[in-house]
């Protein structure tokens, strides 16, 4: 059986992995200690891409439409994980959990403005402190949006914020003609930007891998895409590679009633908006246009690969190097009606995730086993041979799951806890908390007048079907209702909405021409002064139920006129 047909048979199973261990809050933040190297530590390539689509990747496509060679070859020779995701759907919030090993709550990093990073540590310090060289080329993305080197880093190649795909994009005029260009960080020094940024970062990791490091010592490769984040510029040699290309969207893309089904309002009014299909980006652009270029940027990310993999070969250390590809966060093509990431629905929580290192981990295989951003920290501490796990990680070691010595069936992995914290500059989602357990997902938001969420995912993987108020799903509501506020506490056992600083009033436009707001639910529109009017507020309950399934109140509270006509009259 083929790698697609083998990914495409177990899509029912893909979720069938999760299992019911709750996670515990960690303890503070602990700095590196020196612990024993393995006897034949092997190297570590992390490949990072931004806003990757889970199934943007060629070998999941059909036949012919998306192509990624290098990528689909790193798949065939190594494992898919189809269950990758994502704790925090958003660039820095995952970016950071993925370096901390904690999550977001902990971290104190929740948006892309001007989260600390005060006080943290990144995995790589560990690594270094058991000889490891250590070397981060690309987009970092956190802390006050500067491109200063990191701590746990050896060599350091980055930019400030998001970057910029060629060397005068985002310039305007004046200064291109004034012979300004986009500059880079390198090693503490500004240097200017000369070509394309995937071929470019791609260039100086090649160059530490060639001539800069000590081939005598393990290494760990951090390389870190711009791409294909918005607006995605492809090189100039995938331009017009997709131009004749059909793209196909969702089928939850279109603005039907079926689609809004039991859908909250947000997602609704989000369809008019800089993340909603019918005006994202605030542009009249339509998505099947827009994937053209993102594909055709994807295909810069695979030409790195390809390099990367190629030198491995040509210096016979693919056996000795595990190479990871992955993406930060998932992406939105009009699911539900919406676009981009920050969302809890599976579209923007999963990540493509793909592993190789021939002769160790399993080639040809789709592993069902979940695996977060938030457990590579500690994996690649077990790769590199450090015995003791930092105090602070929150993640599961995984690398059992990887090599194949533990089967997915036997894989227990954590409650799958996820995190968005609403932000002032793109106010269109609002703060989003979601658990996993098993197949069934439970989806709440804070702050908002909407409905909750539960979706069971063998059987609705598309989540179309909410099931929050199926009387036959009550228990699963609240058994997951519970357990997810009792594992979103913090380090601390506070329960806190973490925010930072308004600085704009945010991407709050629409089209004049789009669609207007959602309505409330009709179970929502009711007659006054009924006499059950306090039962929304107490907590939901199989009594509760049975009460509203006979037609009585569960509490019966009159208003206060109807009261006083009880009251006897002296």
């Amino acid at each position: 059986m083929s790698l697609l047909r083998k990914t495409l048979s177990t899509a029912a199973a893909t979720f069938a992995a999760m299992a019911l261990i709750p996670s515990t809050a960690p303890a503070q933040t602990a700095a590196p200690t020196t612990a024993p190297v393995a006897q034949h530590p092997r190297n570590i390539i992390f490949v990072l891409v931004d806003d990757l689509r889970f199934d943007a990747m060629g070998f999941l496509q059909p036949k012919g439409l998306v192509h990624t060679p290098n990528i689909d070859a790193m798949a065939a020779q190594g494992t898919y994980f189809p269950n990758g995701v994502t704790t925090s759907s958003l660039c820095s919030p995952a970016r950071a959990s993925i370096l901390t090993g904690m999550t977001a709550r902990n971290h104190g990093v929740v948006d892309n403005n001007n989260s600390s990073e005060a006080g943290l540590t990144f995995f790589p310090a560990y690594l270094q402190q058991v000889g490891y060289q250590t070397g981060f080329f690309g987009k970092w993305h956190m802390g006050n949006d500067t491109d200063a080197p990191r701590p746990g880093f050896d060599k350091w190649v980055s930019f400030k914020g998001q970057g910029h795909y060629y060397p005068t994009t985002d310039l305007p005029p004046a200064a291109i003609a004034a012979g300004k260009v986009n500059m880079l960080n390198v090693d503490g020094k500004e240097v200017a930007q000369k070509g394309y940024i995937t071929d470019e970062l791609t260039d100086y990791a090649m160059n530490w891998l060639t001539k800069e490091r000590d081939p005598k010592k393990p290494f760990f490769l951090y390389l870190s895409h711009k791409a294909v984040h918005s607006d995605p510029l492809p090189p100039v040699r995938y331009v017009h590679q997709y131009d004749k290309t059909q793209f196909t969207l969702p089928a939850s893309w279109a603005n039907t009633p079926e689609n809004y089904a039991g859908k909250p309002r947000w997602v609704y009014d989000q369809r008019n908006s800089w993340h909603g299909i019918d005006f994202f980006y605030n542009s009249d652009m339509k998505m099947t246009e827009y994937l053209k270029y993102y594909y055709g940027t994807l295909s810069g990310v695979d030409d790195s690969l390809g390099r990367i993999m190629a030198y491995l070969k040509a210096n016979h250390l693919e056996k000795d190097t595990l190479v990871v590809f992955t993406s930060d966060n998932g992406f939105m093509i009009g699911d539900h009606g919406l676009i981009d990431k920050r969302a809890a629905y599976e579209a923007s929580q999963r990540v493509p995730l793909v592993m190789w290192e021939p002769g160790t981990v399993p080639a040809g295989v789709v592993n069902t086993g979940r695996v977060r951003g938030l457990d590579f920290a500690p994996t690649f501490l077990d790769i590199a041979g450090v015995k003791e796990v930092p105090k602070q990680f929150e993640g599961q070691d995984a690398w059992g799951l990887i090599n194949g010595s533990i089967k997915p069936a036997d894989w227990k992995p954590s409650d799958f806890v996820y995190e968005y914290y609403w932000e002032w500059s793109f106010p269109e989602t609002p703060t989003t908390f979601a658990i996993t357990r098993g197949t069934m997902k439970y989806i709440q938001y804070h702050g908002i007048y909407d409905r909750d969420e539960l979706y069971d995912l063998a059987a609705d993987p598309t989540e179309m079907h909410n099931l929050a108020e199926d009387p036959a799903h009550l228990a699963d509501k609240i058994a997951l209702r519970k357990a997810l506020y009792t594992q979103l506490a913090n380090r601390e056992g506070k329960h806190a909405i973490p925010f930072t600083e308004r600085q704009a009033i945010g991407a709050v436009r629409r089209s004049k021409t789009g669609t207007g707001a959602a309505p409330f639910p009709a179970e929502w529109l009711v007659e006054p002064n009924r006499v059950d009017r306090i039962d929304d507020i107490l907590p939901d309950s199989l009594a509760k139920q049975a009460a509203h399934q006979a037609g009585k109140p569960f509490v019966n509270m009159p208003t206060v006129d109807q009261q006083l006509k009880s009251i006897p009259e002296k």
